[in-house]
C-alpha cells in the first residue's frame, strides 16, 4: 500500500512540472505564429483600384447606307501571258525538283486563248529518286469548255516506264480558263505539257 502511494506521489510530482513546461512551450509557439502572421500581413500592400466611369454613347448616329451604283464596273482585260512558262516547283521529296512547262500547240488568235489557272507539280516517283533517275515526260490532253482536263496521255517520256503515271496524275489536276471564240467557250485538243524531273546535286 505504501509503495503504490509513493509511486502515485512521485508520478504526480513529475507530471506537474512536465505539464507546466508543455503549457509554456505551447504558449510560446502560439505567440510566435501570431507574430509571423502579423509580419506577413504587414508585407502585403493595399491595392486600390480607382473607380472609372464608363461612358455609353447612345445618341451616336449610324452612317446612312450607301446606295448601290447603277452602273457595273467595267470588265478588266485579260492580261497576255506567255504560254511557254517554266515553273520550277520544288517537290516535297528531298533533293528533287520538277519543272512544269506548257507548249503552245493548238493555240490560235480567237476572242480569248485558254490560260492555265492551276498547275500542279507531280510527285517525284520514290523509286526513281532513290535510284538517282532523272528525265522528262510530255503529256497530251484536251482542255474542255469548262477548263478541266480530259483524256491525258503520255506521248514522249524518257526513260520509258518511270514518270508516266506521276505526270498523268498531275495533269489531271490542271485547271484552265477555256478558249473563247465568238463569245462561246470551245474545247482545245492536242495541248501538251512537259514535266521535267531533275535531282538536285
Amino acid at each position: 500500500m505504501g509503495s503504490s502511494f509513493v509511486r502515485v506521489l512521485v508520478g504526480a510530482l513529475v507530471a506537474i512540472p512536465v505539464a507546466i513546461g508543455l503549457f509554456f512551450v505551447m504558449q510560446s509557439l502560439i505567440s510566435r505564429e501570431y507574430q509571423q502572421e502579423e509580419i506577413e500581413n504587414r508585407k502585403i500592400a493595399d491595392i486600390v483600384v480607382p473607380e472609372t466611369e464608363i461612358e455609353v454613347n447612345v445618341a451616336q448616329k449610324k452612317p446612312e447606307k450607301v446606295e448601290d451604283p447603277e452602273e457595273p464596273p467595267p470588265e478588266l482585260d485579260t492580261p497576255d501571258i506567255d504560254m511557254d512558262m517554266d515553273m520550277n516547283v520544288v517537290n516535297t521529296a528531298p533533293r528533287a525538283s520538277v519543272d512544269v512547262s506548257i507548249s503552245s500547240s493548238g493555240m490560235s488568235s480567237g476572242d480569248g486563248e485558254y490560260l492555265p489557272i492551276v498547275k500542279v507539280a507531280p510527285v517525284y516517283p520514290r523509286r526513281a529518286q532513290t535510284r538517282g533517275i532523272s528525265g522528262y515526260c510530255i503529256v497530251e490532253y484536251t482542255v474542255t469548255r469548262n477548263g478541266s482536263i480530259r483524256d491525258p496521255r503520255p506521248v514522249d517520256c524518257q526513260p520509258s516506264g518511270v514518270f508516266e503515271s506521276a505526270s498523268v496524275k498531275a495533269a489531271e489536276k490542271f485547271k484552265y480558263k477555256p478558249r473563247v471564240v465568238d463569245g462561246e467557250p470551245i474545247e482545245v485538243a492536242g495541248v501538251q505539257n512537259k514535266f521535267t524531273y531533275e535531282l538536285e546535286q
